[in-house]
């Protein structure tokens, strides 16, 4: 089975810019990315618990997607007027690598979404870090989905678990089912769809 990829970005605009970001957004940004090959699906939430205010996570066939003709052609120095425009004005965090657990899902619908970010891990932890998301979320009556993503950095391999759920989440994180990886959350925020 081939790994899917992702691109999961956090984003703060600042109060004042906040209308022209969601029309950038809505009108510009999410159609380009859709009309790229590859990308499989686009969808965007609010945060509720946490910060930054919005998320937006694409699925790709795979990570390659991102270094191919299509993709540069609308990203970075290539980027049309309005997204430099928007981009130079908005913080943004942006993940991009594959999903690690179960490997092959794209994001469904969900009344809320809940984002960990296990920071700075040796790559042999993906093991224990998809035990643990499970351990902790897959038997709850909430979560309709969950998903563990990587991507290296320069501290190592970041994770993210994912879970999507049919209700609100309760404010009780089991970090015991988490095991050792527990120490390495930076990052428990709580979205909404869009």
């Amino acid at each position: 089975m081939s790994k899917k990829g992702f691109l999961l970005v956090l984003m703060q605009p600042p109060p004042a810019f906040e209308e022209e970001f969601n029309a950038w957004y809505d009108t510009e940004h999410v159609p380009e990315r859709l009309a790229v090959p590859g990308f499989e699906s686009a969808r965007r939430y609010v945060c509720l618990t946490g910060h930054p205010r919005y998320l937006a996570m694409y699925a790709l066939e795979s990570a390659a997607v991102l270094d191919t003709e299509a993709y540069l052609r609308v990203s970075f120095e290539r980027s049309s007027p309005w997204t430099k425009r928007v981009v130079s004005r908005v913080k943004v965090y942006r993940s991009a690598g594959v999903q690690v657990y179960p490997g092959d899902a794209l994001t469904g619908r969900a009344s809320r979404l809940l984002l960990l970010r296990f920071r700075a891990m040796p790559a042999e932890a993906e093991a224990a870090v998809v035990r643990g998301m499970r351990a902790a979320f897959e038997q709850r009556g909430e979560t309709s989905q969950l998903r563990v993503f990587a991507y290296p950095t320069d501290a190592g391999t970041d994770f993210l678990g994912l879970v999507e759920d049919r209700a609100p989440l309760g404010d009780n994180l089991d970090l015991d089912a988490l095991g050792e990886t527990a120490a390495a959350l930076d990052l428990v925020n709580t979205y909404c769809p869009y």
